[in-house]
């Protein structure tokens, strides 16, 4: 068995130094700005090399998103996995609040990164192109279900709304900690299946 993370998990030696450098580069961009902290730093903070930093990460920004991959991967499983026993909406949804189910103990490094990509200029440019790999898992799905190409309309629309309302939810989440992450995720879902039901709701009498 390897080390013992602070989430309880056993990880490899190289899963505990990704995420030592994960750590250390998450404090540090939290402290003093992504732009105000070299990869020297990071290294040195989390008791590496540069050579070892590039090891796992090829940019200081992959640090701050760690295995984005992993998490895509996760995704698409979780799609192909549902098939087409649930609505295609309501399947994407599902699988969404799934794949960002996140222990307590997560919290607290998942709030530090995603307050990082939502609001540091250069991470939110970085951004587009990671969300691109979201988007296209999820517009492969949809043109499953119904008959279609990933690049048409419909795919690519329901790829981009849903993705809009799980970061929305994230905001949310990081704006109001009373919040909780899975509550947000689905209440946004829910007013996005919904159309919105909750404006008829709000909406002052004439």
């Amino acid at each position: 068995m390897g080390p013992v993370t602070e989430t309880g998990l056993d990880e490899s030696p190289r899963e505990g130094t990704r995420a030592r450098i994960e750590r250390a580069a998450l404090d540090l961009f939290t402290r003093r700005g992504f732009e105000g902290v070299t990869i020297d730093e990071v290294a040195e903070v989390a008791g590496i090399s540069r050579r070892t930093y590039f090891r796992y990460f090829a940019t200081k920004a992959d640090a701050v998103w760690g295995d984005f991959a992993a998490h895509v991967a996760r995704l698409a499983w979780l799609l192909r996995d549902t098939g087409d026993r649930q609505p295609v909406l309501a399947a994407i949804c599902a699988a969404y609040v799934e794949v960002n189910d996140y222990s307590s103990a997560d919290l607290p490094l998942l709030r530090q990164r995603m307050q990082l990509i939502l609001t540091e200029p250069a991470l939110l440019a970085h951004s587009q192109v990671r969300y691109a790999d979201v988007d296209r898992v999820v517009a492969e799905y949809v043109a499953m279900r119904t008959g279609t190409e990933p690049g048409e309309l419909l795919p690519r629309l329901v790829a981009t709304s849903t993705r809009a309302a799980a970061t929305t939810a994230f905001e949310a989440w990081l704006t109001y900690p009373e919040f909780s992450l899975d509550k947000a995720l689905r209440t946004a879902f829910d007013e996005l299946a919904t159309g919105f039901r909750s404006l008829d709701v709000q909406a002052p009498s004439a």
